[in-house]
């Protein structure tokens, strides 16, 4: 109801109506009372007698009060509220019929019969509130003068508001004269109508009614404010005259009001009424014979004379207001000066007003070049107002010779529909049919095969889920039987560990079955059954799916993780592969975010490898990155041979021998690798080349499959992701990162840590290989890509995680050793023996949390300090021998012949 307090002339409010003219129609049969007056249940009260009491509300035009007292017959009111300055609202989540009325001292809490009287009562309260507001303190005849033009208008601006609420309907029997013959509604306790804290007014009041005062009573003259009897307001709802004067007492602008009429011609005919009662300060008014658009033109000029009358009296009171501040300055200045004491206070104040005479008189200079300013813009505005009302005569001109074009076609299209047909005519009408029958016959057809692919689609679709379950099954059939086979396997291998070779014929029965186990193939099993997966002997990038050793028993060992690994990719291949392919799929533009990182932690699909890889590269190397810059490294490699190019060649050989790209003698791959390896030894001359580069620049090229791309991958790990000196002469930051990574084993696999101490195992022996090639020649492909998916985006926080996962998935194992030369013969494979890949995943981004860069940078820092320490003393050791071996000489021990002496 807050929204309807800006409306005060809403329909449906119960006010005086405007006197109507004779020849109007007549008033609705339905008139609101003029007396605002009913019973409502007010919540007070304190201790037991707190809750609602029902009260008789009474409102006083005059003071704008409403009184409220127990009974409608009571002489004295118990109380009054002020609506001058009230608000009204009404909750949704409140008792029906519930509304407040806010004070600027209280809050009153008032209940309606319903929510239809609760409605009334609330418009009713808003219009009278904003009667009071409104109408002028002066009498009618004033009106023709001061404000009063001014005023009627701002009434006529807010009638004009849109109607926030539908008018009410007047509640019979709930409200006015009707609501006051009517008994006093009932409570269940006699004593909770009654107000302790007016008991005075309580006790006037049974007095007043014992002596038998009911016409008193009943009309309310007790009521301070009122002037007629309540038994004298039917008499108010008659229709005055219009030559009547006004009630005494009564605001000129109440009479102004009408009631809405239920008809649209009546709410218009009312409307005008309103106007010409409005605005009766004209000289001679609007005369009834006109017509209504007449009426409505002469009172939109009204309005408009007036609007700008109203602007030139804010402008004059705005003129008004800053010669008042100006005379108020100048007064405070002048009571300055007299106050005074002493004649340097009266020169500063003097001065001071100098000062003020100099800035006004910049600011008028200022304003006179802006009002040249806008002379200027007016005059250009004037020029464009002329060209553009040129354009448009141009426009029109061209718009009335288009219409005589089209008159003349039309007249033209007329004239041939007004000759008869003739054997043009007839044979296009032929052809007309023949394209009709034509396209009756393609409309069938397409019917029939929009049915026929329908049903078409529908056994496709059939038959393609039926093929899915079925390679379902066989994906399922197919990882049971690696999971039976490498069980097979692996008791095979223990009971060759448990016999030993002194077991006669059983050993070698034994030894002939193992042998077997080892040259059996994938491809012999396609005989029996369809293959839907079988155990290849590479993977898609080259690599071997079955490790390569050498003992007899490791080979067994090595051909039972390939079927372990091979089972586990086939039963994750619709569990956890597929989804993580469509999420891929929908995720087109790559840019860094929360979910890019979860999913690169989870792993590429390998078609999708390359396109990441790239776009990870480029985020990179944006920086260093440019167009032409390995075509102009390889060009200066031609030009001269770098030194570093012996080692790079020696290397070539060296890298990946279990794979078939680079062991192939006709494969490309070791001319792009050792472009690729020449090019950044130009492109870095501080490292030129250091073993494991190449590993690392193998990676790139067998995913992203193009040399350029291979280099600045490689860039990007030596120069952006990894320290500075990490292939450095001495290997400073690859040194500080196995001190910090068992400094992380300390705090997260204590257990492991003191063990491998006790036997005194020498981690880096086998992890510093580890962190510099970023686990290339540890772990299986399938695994080891999924580490760079992380890698080329979080940095090298992600080695030390799977570090530190590589010893908690192999932890247990471990422990179970107890000789040291057993352990470093079990860390010599034991990360290729790792094939379950989302356990190792969960367990390095899982497990191994808390895990801040804060403290990998801490603990970095401090070892660093450690080791430049160490390695200064190493250099001063150093120095020391060089200068004492000088200082002996060369000394030739006796019976020795020197070689200078040449031979006898």
């Amino acid at each position: 109801m807050e929204g309807t307090r800006d409306n005060p002339a809403a329909p449906g409010s119960a006010g005086a109506s405007p006197p109507e003219d004779a020849e109007g129609p007549p008033r609705p049969l339905e008139a609101a009372p003029t007396k605002l007056c009913g019973y409502l249940s007010k919540f007070g009260g304190k201790g037991p007698l707190r809750g609602w009491k029902s009260r008789w509300f009474c409102y006083d035009e005059k003071k704008c009060h409403l009184y409220y007292s127990r009974t409608a017959q009571d002489a004295n009111p118990l109380d009054s509220i002020d609506l001058a300055c009230a608000a009204f609202d009404c909750k949704a989540d409140a008792e029906e019929g519930t509304f407040e009325i806010k004070t600027p001292s209280r809050v009153i809490t008032l209940k309606a019969a319903d929510k239809q009287v609760m409605l009334y009562w609330l418009q009713q309260l808003q219009m009278r509130r904003w009667e009071f507001h409104s109408s002028p303190p002066a009498p009618p005849e004033a009106a023709l003068t001061g404000n009063g033009p001014a005023l009627r208008l701002e009434l006529e601006q807010e009638e004009a508001e849109p109607e926030f609420l539908h008018p009410v309907k007047t509640p019979a029997g709930q409200v006015g004269l009707e609501a006051a013959l009517r008994p006093v509604p009932a409570l269940p306790l006699a004593l909770q109508n009654i107000s302790l804290k007016h008991l005075g007014t309580e006790i006037q009041n049974t007095v007043h009614s014992f002596r038998g005062n009911r016409q008193a009573q009943g009309t309310g003259q007790g009521l301070p404010g009122e002037e007629a009897p309540l038994s004298g307001e039917p008499q108010r709802e008659e229709q005055p005259s219009p030559h009547e004067p006004s009630t005494p007492g009564k605001d000129p602008a109440d009479m102004l009001k009408s009631i809405p009429k239920s008809s649209l011609t009546n709410r218009l005919t009312q409307k005008d009424k309103r106007h010409n009662n409005t605005f009766p300060f004209f000289p001679d008014g609007l005369m009834r014979s006109r017509t209504a658009q007449e009426k409505v033109l002469s009172l939109e000029q009204q309005v408009l004379t007036l609007s700008k009358e109203l602007q030139s009296q804010k402008d004059l009171v705005k003129i008004l207001h800053k010669a008042l501040e100006a005379a108020q300055q100048e007064k405070r200045a002048s009571s300055a000066y007299l106050a005074a004491a002493e004649d340097r206070d009266r020169l500063e104040l003097v001065r001071h007003k100098v000062r003020q005479i100099a800035d006004l008189g910049r600011r008028v200079e200022a304003l006179e070049q802006e009002r040249e300013s806008l002379v200027q813009a007016a005059n250009l505005q004037q020029q464009e107002l002329q060209e553009l009302q040129q354009h448009v005569q141009l426009l029109m001109d061209k718009n009335q010779a288009k219409q005589q074009v089209i008159c003349k076609l039309s007249e033209k299209v007329t004239q041939d529909f007004m000759q008869p047909p003739g054997r043009d005519f007839l044979s296009q009408q032929e052809k007309i049919e023949h394209l009709k029958d034509d396209m009756e016959a393609y409309k069938t057809q397409n019917r029939f095969l929009n049915s026929e692919i329908h049903q078409v689609t529908k056994i496709w679709r059939k038959v393609a889920e039926k093929e899915k379950t079925l390679l379902m099954k066989c994906a399922y059939l197919q990882a049971r039987n690696c999971q039976v086979e490498s069980k097979y396997l692996a008791g095979l291998r223990r009971l060759q560990e448990a016999m030993g070779p002194g077991a006669g014929e059983c050993s070698e029965l034994l030894r002939q079955l193992v042998q077997e186990a080892l040259q059996w193939e994938a491809g012999e099993a396609a005989a029996d059954s369809v293959q839907l997966s079988p155990i290849s002997e590479y993977d898609e990038y080259g690599f071997l799916t079955v490790p390569d050793y050498d003992m007899a028993d490791l080979k067994l060992l090595a051909k039972i993780q390939a079927l372990e690994v091979h089972s586990r990719n086939l039963l994750d291949q619709e569990a956890g592969e597929r989804p993580l392919r469509e999420r891929w799929t929908a995720l087109e533009e790559l840019s860094p975010s929360a979910e890019l990182k979860q999913l690169l932690r989870a792993g590429v699909p390998p078609e999708q490898r390359p396109r990441v890889w790239r776009w990870l590269v480029r985020h990179r190397v944006q920086r260093l990155y440019s167009p032409d810059r390995y075509q102009e490294l390889l060009a200066r490699g031609l030009t001269c041979e770098h030194p570093a190019a012996r080692q790079i060649e020696l290397d070539l050989h060296r890298t990946f021998p279990n794979n078939k790209h680079f062991t192939c003698p006709t494969s490309t791959f070791p001319d792009k690798l050792r472009r690729v390896l020449l090019a950044f030894s130009w492109q870095n001359p501080t490292i030129g080349y250091c073993q494991g580069l190449n590993r690392l620049a193998a990676i790139s090229l067998l995913v992203l499959d193009e040399e350029e791309s291979a280099f600045w991958c490689l860039v990007a790990i030596v120069e952006t992701i990894l320290p500075a000196d990490y292939y450095s002469k001495t290997l400073t930051a690859s040194q500080v990162d196995q001190r910090v990574l068992l400094d992380l084993l300390e705090e997260k696999l204590p257990r492991l840590m003191a063990h491998l101490g006790q036997h005194r195992v020498d981690l880096s022996v086998v992890t510093f290989n580890w962190f510099l090639v970023v686990f290339a020649d540890s772990l299986i492909s399938s695994i080891l890509l999924r580490v760079w998916d992380a890698f080329l985006y979080e940095g090298t926080k992600v080695v030390f995680r799977y570090a530190l996962a590589i010893f908690k998935y192999n932890e247990e194992a471990i422990l179970r050793l107890q000789d040291s030369l057993e352990i470093y013969q079990y860390m010599r494979f034991f990360t290729k023996t790792i094939g379950d890949t989302r356990k190792l995943t969960s367990i390095a981004f899982s497990d191994m949390n808390p895990f801040s860069m804060k403290q990998l940078r801490q603990l970095r820092a401090v070892h660093r300090e450690r080791l430049e320490a160490e390695l200064r003393e190493l250099e001063r050791f150093k120095a020391e021998y060089l200068e004492t071996r000088v200082c002996q000489g060369p000394a030739v021990p006796e019976g020795c012949a020197s070689e200078d002496e040449g031979e006898a």
